[in-house]
């Protein structure tokens, strides 16, 4: 009983001391590309509208460094300590790009050419499947949102619903692995 008591004991002292060596382990480490970071961020408009976050969630893991993010996101985490929090700007161009309202993005089409009938609504979220005249067999998925519809018409952007708009993020760097 006593040799199973004092391994229990040293088993929960080597475990405290596993878990100070990997406390220390982690203070004034900073995050580098190729390490894998948890973080949460809030982002939002300028006029405070939250377009994503992961509060209230698990956190986000991310590889500093494979462009799974934002390449200003990203670089903003290279030099972020577990528990910092760092709050940026990023402009249109650094987000989602500008907002094009030309023929290649805001396309009319006719009712008629639509593979499916569909109750369409403003503001809907679709994929359209765009044919390239190099590759007539392989179609690309392209996410549209429909910004006018009537019995004859519909008229899709394929702006990605935050282009053209400059957006802050709030980033807390939870835990570097």
């Amino acid at each position: 009983m006593r040799a199973l008591f004092t391994g229990l004991l040293l088993s929960a002292i080597f475990g405290a001391i596993g878990c100070s060596e990997q406390g220390l382990s982690e203070a004034g480490r900073t995050a580098k590309p190729g390490d894998t970071v948890m973080v949460h961020y809030t982002g939002k408009l300028p006029d405070g509208t939250v377009v994503d976050s992961t509060e209230g969630q698990e956190p986000l893991g991310i590889v500093v460094g494979q462009g799974a993010v934002l390449p200003v996101f990203e670089q903003a985490l290279i030099g972020m300590s577990p528990g910092e929090v760092k709050s940026m700007t990023v402009a249109p161009e650094e987000a989602f790009g500008p907002y094009h309202d030309d023929a290649s993005m805001i396309v009319t089409l006719d009712r008629s050419t639509l593979a499916h009938s569909l109750d369409l609504e403003v503001g809907q979220r679709l994929n359209a499947a765009v044919f390239y005249p190099d590759e007539p067999e392989k179609p690309v998925n392209v996410p549209v949102t429909v910004i006018d519809v009537n019995e004859r018409t519909v008229t899709v952007d394929a702006n990605h619903p935050l282009a053209g708009k400059e957006l802050r993020f709030e980033i807390r760097l939870v835990k570097i692995r």
